[in-house]
């Protein structure tokens, strides 16, 4: 048998020569291929055939083909540009917003986030950095329960100043945090909350203080759970 890729006179392939070998019995096992040789290998029974196939496809719709493959390749190469622009946009904006955040939370520090060095900034991962006032710089992950908890809301909001919703709701982000943070917290909710209708859960009193109304439940009767509502004007 030829080598592979080995050509004969004529310009054919060994899979051509191969099936035009006299006495050969086509294939008729399960899996096998009409009109080649039952000698061949399996993988190389199907190999013959797809070229064979192709061979017998005429011209134009040979083009055709060629001609779809090219489009769909260049739209994916287009694809691919947009969303690293919109995505850099995105990462510019969303890191300005925060560190902007970060120090209003924290009344003070630093935090930024970078994109860790890849082949393409659509597969680059994102590393967080904070510096709270009076540490150092260092990995978000290395700081305490209610730093992390501060640094994950500055990046919610700032996330969501870009991209803004008339609905929000957060569920106990404020209980890692201390009184001061709190406070804080509650005046940045406040804040957006002109633009932004907010839910929050949570059994800080403080944070409720805030809220300008209240839904809860209480047991008035062992046994017997009750909504209670109230509505500050």
């Amino acid at each position: 048998m030829p080598e592979r890729g080995e050509r004969d006179q004529s310009g054919s392939t060994g899979c051509r020569r191969a099936q035009a070998e006299p006495g050969a019995t086509p294939g008729g096992g399960q899996g096998d291929r009409p009109g080649l040789p039952r000698r061949l290998p399996r993988a190389l029974r199907g190999h013959c055939a797809g070229r064979l196939g192709i061979d017998r496809v005429p011209q134009a719709q040979r083009q055709d083909i060629v001609d779809s493959i090219s489009s769909t390749e260049e739209a994916l190469r287009e694809i691919k540009r947009r969303s690293r622009e919109r995505f850099r946009h995105a990462f510019e904006q969303i890191n300005k917003n925060f560190s902007e955040l970060f120090q209003e939370l924290f009344g003070g520090g630093k935090g930024e986030m970078s994109l860790i060095e890849g082949d393409d900034v659509l597969e680059a991962g994102i590393d967080v950095i904070a510096q709270p006032p009076g540490k150092r710089l260092q990995n978000v992950l290395l700081l305490s329960g209610g730093e992390k908890a501060m640094a994950a809301l500055a990046l919610v909001l700032g996330i969501f100043h870009y991209r803004p919703s008339p609905f929000c709701l957060l569920d106990e982000v404020d209980a890692p945090l201390d009184e001061a943070n709190v406070g804080r917290f509650t005046d940045k909710i406040v804040q957006m909350s002109v633009d932004t209708q907010f839910i929050v859960i949570t059994h800080n009193k403080r944070t409720m203080e805030q809220a300008r109304a209240l839904y809860g439940v209480t047991m008035q009767e062992a046994g017997v759970s009750k909504l209670v509502s109230v509505r500050f004007e």
